[in-house]
């Protein structure tokens, strides 16, 4: 779903995805809902329609966004429409699975009875009985089958549309209807939970309402920290003074959110228009400026009235009989008979759908996920993400003939002092060496060499030069034409050969990691066997799924069973098996958050099990950080997910492999769910334990609720002038630094801004300084610059965001710097403060001789003035892509065939995807890439330019899909404008 947010302005306000959800699902009375989703703080909050939807969600990757009824009419038959009426039936079906919908049996029983007999039509006994053994839509079905079977007896003849009138029509009656429940304490301490209803607020004890204030009684909602205040209106009728009841929430947020949807009750169901903006007061402000945004109930109703009524057909998706519903109003028929007595949340991310905009998991049930889907009438080229379409910048975007490759083939040759990372640091991940290796016989660099060597690109080595196998073009066209060109294909590929790549990454942990520390009797045992019991089920699972995958795409390039292939020319049946499969490992999956822990607590007790790591991350075959292959098996979740989301999106409904990708991305979607608060934990304990390695002089960095924001260049001001500095803001202090003389080439902490009560200023006129700005700490004031004014406007956005952070919480200990810097801080214009550019290059050759963390994200950073943000990495994530690419030699037109991995903001080069390590690595952070011009005489389809200074590498690929794939995943590292908006995750996905 960020995919689609993502092509539009950053600073667009919540309204304006909001707009796009309703206009993809042709929903007129799109004002009863909202877009719902998970905070940082864990609570549940609404999308504010008028703020930018960007400053309110921190990860989008990792955020779901839910498309839920918000506004609970009394009466059903306000609406119009028979999809908005479709739509509540939805969300009454998931409050009564998940419990949320309370009530007596024979209304249970009712209302599910109604919901069957809309699925599968009227009553036959084997098939009732079957459904409802296979799908849940109570936690205490069983107990009250036979009845629920009773009562679908009676229902026959009744049309989809009628059931859902019905079931309307009881749900309305509960008490419970509509209900969402706020945990609150009274003035005594009694437990109870307030709600908010179209009449006012509520007041529950358990499930039972023991009181209710009529919005005409009341005169004012407030609240106070933690305490929620209600103004009553004085009773007329008695002597009495105004009287205010007071209940105490969990937390002033609890307080303001609770606050801020009886604001938006009140003015939905009481005002005849939306309430205009308050104007802004020139000097103080006072009181919050939240107000409702979008039409009243009464704007709704008029509105749906006057216009002619629209018959837009629309797909349900759980419904098994074979017709289509239009949204039309309602009949007089369905208004003659109604029952008596009872909300859907369509997540928005959470599972399928052929845009995945709209979608029900009943929690615990089996059943495949339900779907709105609109007629297919150009709405995909809105949503489309704006690198969706080659041939859109082959026709705008000409590029002026690029500088030579700088001998990037010669080792030898001058000019490679200019190397995109700054010299030797560079080559072979850094300095001739993939993670620090000496590369032997095969190597440019060998270990025996010295370091001193003229320094190399990052491209060089014996693989990437013209003495390597080039292919014969003539070759690969004909290849190329006997392979299938549906787009269903090609996605399929991508599934093979990320599948590939993904369970190379696990043997690191499952035979080479093990294999190294398992000679050891320094490793513990606990952790070594809890690593060994958690990641080998799901290697060995993976390896049957490759298999099985590869299989599969051989027959449907007819390589084998030529004469069947017709029947194998689809993935969704593969995909529903092993997803089912792989559902059945999620309790290894949850595990492996306590295996990352575990290793960190083993190497932080000992130093020999701290070694053994760190000299396993120098061996060839780590050529990640060794935590972020821990992280592996969860990030594959994501990249099923999308793949199946875009196999969805291609077919259409009728095809024979729609329904088994659907039913697979609805398992998908419940297991990423299910993991994803772990996989948010992990990934940010992840990036703390590599940024503790990048550090010197800075302790307890992995704190409690400590989260990482960003982490960049900025320049910042001294009586020396500008200096290069290296910043890592988190959720409660930002740490400054420049690159030290250590021997692993670590950043030196020179000190850190506390962000409670930190204010911040842009004061370009008052320093003279380009893209400057002051932070204003407690204890002192800094002056930074950024490189350009978009990074300047990121680094402001986040660390105001931090600031806010902060402020709503003061359990951090902010302290991170180690005792002895503490006590011996030098001031702005001494010390450590005096090191120059010259000094630190002294550290150069230290990087060659340890190979050790040169070539991490901080240091390319660092070396390319620069920043990433904790979304970026999220992102990042997502964007993983492997495959075979074609790369142009500078001198001929020749093209060498190369396995390349793009994960990290990196490209990494295999010969084969059989190798086990890498032997040369590309990050592309600060790179550009583009489309070659016709200057550059490049005839040929789908090739990329990557180029960053005088550096030029030219790729292609196979075809239009994978064309577009790669363009799409290395602008996601490239580009700092995409890079700054979310691209996908968003699951909103």
């Amino acid at each position: 779903m960020w995919r689609r947010v993502a092509s539009h302005q950053q600073r667009s306000p919540g309204k304006v995805l909001f707009d796009l959800v309703c206009a993809h699902l042709n929903l007129v009375e799109g004002d009863y809902f909202g877009l719902e989703y998970q905070d940082q703080r864990k609570m549940t909050v609404w999308l504010d329609l008028l703020k930018p939807t960007l400053k309110q969600i921190r990860r989008p990757k990792n955020t779901i966004l839910r498309f839920v009824v918000k506004f609970f009419p009394p009466d059903h038959t306000q609406l119009l429409e028979e999809l908005t009426r479709y739509l509540f039936a939805l969300q009454i079906k998931r409050d009564l699975a998940c419990g949320r919908l309370t009530c007596n049996d024979t209304s249970a029983a009712l209302m599910v009875s109604h919901i069957i007999q809309s699925e599968i039509g009227d009553f036959d006994e084997t098939q009732s009985w079957q459904h409802l053994l296979h799908n849940k839509y109570l936690p205490d079905q069983d107990a009250i089958r036979d009845e629920i079977m009773d009562c679908h007896r009676e229902h026959v003849g009744q049309t989809p549309a009628e059931s859902d009138y019905q079931l309307l029509e009881i749900a309305r009656r509960l008490e419970m209807y509509g209900v969402r429940l706020h945990p609150a304490k009274d003035r005594e301490g009694t437990k109870l939970s307030l709600a908010v209803a179209h009449s006012g607020v509520l007041v529950f004890q358990g499930h039972t309402k023991i009181n209710s204030f009529n919005w005409s009684k009341i005169r004012k909602l407030s609240f106070k920290r933690k305490r929620f205040l209600i103004k009553l209106r004085a009773d007329p009728t008695q002597n009495a003074h105004h009287d205010t009841l007071e209940f105490a929430m969990g937390s002033r947020d609890c307080c303001k959110v609770f606050w801020k949807i009886c604001v938006e009750y009140h003015a939905f169901f009481r005002l005849f228009e939306e309430p205009k903006p308050k104007p802004k007061p020139i000097l103080f402000t006072r009181g919050s400026s939240f107000r409702f945004s979008g039409r009243t109930q009464k704007q709704i109703i008029d509105y749906v009235k006057d216009s002619e009524p629209k018959k837009v057909p629309f797909e349900r998706k759980h419904s098994k009989i074979l017709s289509n519903s239009s949204m039309s109003p309602q009949s007089a028929s369905i208004r003659s008979h109604v029952p008596k007595e009872s909300a859907m949340s369509i997540p928005l991310a959470d599972q399928p759908d052929t845009d995945k905009l709209s979608h029900l998991a009943v929690p615990n049930g089996s059943e495949e996920p339900l779907v709105v889907t609109p007629p297919t009438n150009g709405l995909h080229s809105l949503m489309a993400a704006p690198s969706s379409d080659p041939t859109q910048p082959r026709q705008n975007h000409h590029v002026a003939g690029s500088a030579p490759d700088q001998q990037l083939l010669n080792p030898g040759s001058p000019g490679l002092e200019n190397s995109p990372l700054g010299g030797p640091r560079v080559a072979l991940n850094g300095n001739g060496t993939v993670n620090g290796q000496g590369m032997g016989s095969t190597g440019v660099l060998g270990a025996e060499q010295s370091p001193e060597v003229q320094p190399l690109s990052p491209l060089t080595s014996p693989l990437l030069t013209e003495a390597g196998y080039v292919r014969n073009d003539d070759e690969e066209e004909a290849r190329r034409k006997k392979y299938p060109t549906d787009k269903a294909y090609f996605i399929a590929k991508e599934l093979l050969t990320t599948e590939r790549t993904y369970l190379k990454d696990l043997q690191v942990i499952t035979e080479s990691f093990q294999s190294a520390v398992g000679k050891d009797e320094a490793f513990p045992d606990s952790v070594r066997n809890l690593i060994s019991a958690n990641y080998d089920p799901v290697y060995k699972f993976h390896q049957g799924f490759l298999k099985e995958t590869e299989q599969r795409l051989a027959q449907w390039e007819g390589r084998s069973n030529a004469h069947i292939k017709g029947d194998y020319q689809r993935i969704g049946d593969v995909l529903l098996k092993n997803i089912q499969g792989l559902r059945q490992l999620t309790i290894h999956l949850q595990k492996h958050s306590e295996c990352l822990v575990e290793l960190e607590r083993a190497c932080r007790s000992s130093r020999k099990v701290e070694t053994l790591c760190r000299d396993f991350e120098q061996q060839r075959v780590c050529y990640l950080p060794l935590n972020i292959f821990l992280l592996r098996p969860l990030h594959r979740l994501l990249h099923y997910k999308l793949i199946l989301e875009r196999l969805c999106k291609h077919y259409p409904p009728t095809h024979e492999d729609f329904r088994d990708c659907r039913a697979a991305l609805a398992d998908i979607s419940e297991m990423v769910l299910q993991l994803q608060g772990i996989m948010m934990k992990m990934e940010n304990i992840q990036k703390l334990l590599e940024l503790k390695k990048d550090l010197t002089g800075i302790e307890d960095l992995i704190g409690p609720g400590r989260e990482f924001i960003r982490l960049g260049c900025l320049s910042k001001l001294s009586g020396k002038g500008l200096q290069q500095r290296m910043f890592f803001l988190f959720s409660d202090c930002l740490v400054y630094t420049s690159r030290g003389m250590t021997p692993s080439n670590q950043f030196k902490v020179h000190g850190q801004l506390p962000l409670y009560s930190m204010t911040i200023r842009e004061s370009e006129e008052e320093w003279g300084v380009p893209h400057s700005f002051t932070l204003f700490g407690q204890r002192q004031s800094v002056v930074v610059a950024a490189s350009c004014a978009s990074e300047m406007e990121r680094w402001v956005e986040d660390i105001r965001m931090a600031i806010d952070l902060a402020e709503q919480s003061s359990s951090l200990n902010t302290d991170l710097l180690s005792t002895s810097l503490a006590d011996n801080r030098l001031s702005e214009d001494g010390g450590a403060e005096q090191e120059s550019e010259d000094e630190l290059g002294g550290s150069r050759s230290s990087l060659e001789r340890q190979g050790h963390r040169g070539n991490t994200t901080v240091h390319v950073c660092w070396h390319r003035n620069t920043s990433v943000s904790m979304v970026d990495f999220s992102i990042a994530v997502e964007n993983q892509l492997s495959g075979n690419l074609l790369r142009k030699f500078k001198n001929s037109n020749g093209w060498q065939k190369l396995w390349v991995v793009f994960t990290n903001f990196s490209l990494f080069f295999y010969k084969s995807h059989q190798d086990d390590y890498p032997l040369a690595s590309l990050p592309l952070l600060g790179y550009s890439v583009t489309i070659p011009s016709e200057s550059e005489n490049i005839h040929k389809d789908y090739v990329f330019k990557l180029h960053f200074k005088s550096h030029v590498y030219y790729f292609r690929s196979e075809s239009e899909y994978t064309f577009e794939r790669w363009m799409e995943v290395i602008r996601s590292a490239t580009c700092s404008a995409s890079r700054s908006l979310p691209s996908t995750r968003k699951d909103l996905y």
